[in-house]
């Protein structure tokens, strides 16, 4: 079993840059693919970024060249930092834990742990 809590989220203006991080507890986060999944009102979750066990990085087309995934072992971190951020990057921010080792999946059913979300608002 692994706990996932997520932290950091908050307001921000367009162009500039958060950082979301992901705190897991139970496990080491590298037994398992740490994904990050946002969600907006009214709209499905979805994908934004993977790391891999094995360092393996996986991005949605929408934050490439804009949002780095990173792991810290030492902490048992997985960070989302996230930079020239757009109105639509507003979203509910969900760390997930997958127990595909490996693989980077980029769909909800693949990953087996959510944290609660933590709220990242973009205004102009």
């Amino acid at each position: 079993q692994v706990q996932l809590v997520e932290s950091g989220g908050g307001l921000v203006q367009t162009g500039g840059s958060l950082r979301v991080s992901c705190a897991v507890s139970g496990r080491p986060f590298s037994t398992y693919t740490m994904g990050w999944f946002r969600q907006a009102p009214g709209k499905e979750r979805e994908f934004v970024a993977s790391i891999s066990g094995m360092g393996i990085t996986e991005y949605a087309d929408s934050v490439k060249g804009r949002f780095t995934i990173s792991g810290d072992n030492v902490k048992n971190r997985v960070d989302l930092q996230m930079s020239s951020l757009k109105i639509e990057d507003t979203a509910v921010y969900y760390c997930a834990a997958s127990v595909y080792y490996g693989t980077t999946p980029v769909t909800t059913d693949k990953y087996r742990y959510w944290g609660q979300g933590t709220q990242v608002t973009v205004s102009s």
